[in-house]
């Protein structure tokens, strides 16, 4: 056994319950590819053995489809005999649950194989080894997120805008920045900041968005990016836990109406060394070369590693002109049509935003291509293209972001940055799992497809 898996139960155990208690079940999840908890559900006599690492799971549940299906033919599966790892406790502990109709808990696990190491297809994994390359550098990233969803009426089959607790009306406009939507949310959103307060995620300001019941909240920055993508994690599940409990449904699709804004999960980071000074700052307003250099990381990287900005099917649809979505590989100064947006105020402050990924990606595969193209540049030390000013979707001539499924996994299975930052084994899931799920779609006949061609053909 592992020396993960023999592993204390941490102290303090008993006095969690009874502060958080009546639980009646334990949750014991690991994070797939696809960014959707999976696992195991055991009463919570039995935790004790979940916090010292004595579950097991196979290791091929990462690689799952959308739909929770095997990949078929998957060499994970058929040439290994679908082994089981060891679920090792990430330390974040538990996270109660209280919008449940039973109270329960959530243990965020990891993947190990047999000998104690870390299984590089966990997502999670995959985040720690990029991680863990910066601190032999004595470099630390400091990141922070911000999570943009929809609010929908649950009972509808299509996106259908929600109807307000305070009006008894349903929306029918857009509010950007609208302080009345947000109060007639205002149950909701306490209710938010209640859940994340208790699971430990930094949630800071919310705002209502473009999209119709759309909202956006901050996460505060943490110089522990794991963390980061563990806060990201959990927000999603809070949100649509407490949605539920008041009547409504949330989604973070990448665009869950095909005429109204998308929804976004913007990364903005920054490094700090032994001294904890910020490495992009010198203290004017371009920043350093050291952050040029991961500019030109990120830059050279993005193509190859839009995969994991836009893993699915409806993602492709949130990446088209003017509508604040970047479609070039690009960056700029203050400019929020661009890729990569350098923002601006005090240079002890400086940082890098990435702008391309959907709110229904996997962060912790986000985070990880950012810092590991980040880090690519700064190794090779790369200079980045000029940055550009304006109107980013009128420039012509500029690379493209891939603007169809099909070409980001191909772009992904050849690219030397994505080989260099993700281990082959999550490639191959990742790419197995990708062509699985464009080949499910490509069966289905929409009814817009039908009616269109019906008669007319």
């Amino acid at each position: 056994m592992s020396e993960a898996s023999s592993e204390e139960s941490p102290p303090g155990f008993s006095e969690w319950l009874e502060q958080n208690g009546p639980i009646e079940s334990i949750q014991a999840v690991i994070c797939d590819l696809n960014g959707i908890m999976r696992g195991k559900r055991v009463p919570v006599e039995q935790a004790s053995r979940v916090l010292r690492g004595g579950i097991r799971m196979p290791l091929s549940i990462v690689g799952v489809d959308v739909w929770g299906e095997d990949i078929i033919g998957s060499d994970q599966i058929f040439q290994t005999g679908d082994r089981d790892g060891f679920c090792a406790v990430t330390g974040r502990g538990a996270l109660p649950v209280s919008w449940t109709s039973r109270p329960s808990a959530v243990v965020p696990l990891w993947l190990q194989l047999e000998d104690g190491k870390p299984f590089l297809a966990d997502p999670r994994q995959a985040l720690a080894a990029i991680v863990r390359e910066y601190q032999e550098l004595g470099l630390r990233p400091v990141v922070a997120t911000e999570m943009e969803f929809y609010l929908i009426d649950p009972e509808p089959d299509s996106a259908v805008p929600p109807i307000s607790p305070y009006t008894g009306k349903r929306l029918d406009s857009d509010a950007i920045l609208s302080i009345d939507e947000l109060d007639d949310f205002g149950e909701f959103f306490s209710d938010v900041y209640k859940e994340c307060a208790r699971q430990n995620v930094p949630a800071d300001a919310a705002i209502a968005e473009n999209g119709i019941g759309q909202f956006e909240i901050n996460l505060l920055h943490t110089d522990d990016p794991l963390k980061a993508a563990d806060d990201a994690l959990f927000f999603k599940r809070i949100v649509k836990g407490v949605a539920r409990k008041h009547g409504l449904a949330a989604t973070f699709m990448a665009k869950p109406y095909g005429t109204r804004s998308g929804s976004g999960m913007h990364v903005h980071f920054s490094l700090l060394d032994k001294e904890g000074n910020n490495v992009f700052n010198d203290g004017s307003d371009e920043g350093s070369s050291t952050m040029k250099h991961a500019v030109a990381g990120l830059l050279r990287g993005m193509a190859e590693t839009t995969l994991m900005f836009a893993p699915h099917f409806n993602s492709y649809r949130r990446l088209r002109p003017d509508t604040l979505a970047p479609t070039s590989v690009c960056w700029g100064y203050e400019n929020r049509t661009a890729a990569i947006r350098i923002p601006g105020g005090n240079p002890a402050a400086r940082r890098i935003e990435h702008r391309v990924a959907g709110a229904d990606a996997n962060p912790y595969l986000i985070i990880a291509a950012i810092l590991g193209a980040a880090l690519v540049g700064i190794r090779s030390k790369w200079e980045p293209s000029v940055p550009i000013e304006g109107h980013a979707y009128s420039i012509e001539k500029l690379p493209k972001i891939p603007a169809e499924w099909g070409q980001a996994v191909d772009a992904f299975e050849v690219g030397p940055i994505a080989t260099e930052i993700f281990d082959p084994m999550l490639r191959s899931m990742l790419i197995a799992c990708k062509r699985q799920e464009i080949a499910g779609f490509a069966e289905q006949v929409t009814d817009y497809e039908f009616s269109a061609y019906l008669e007319v053909v």
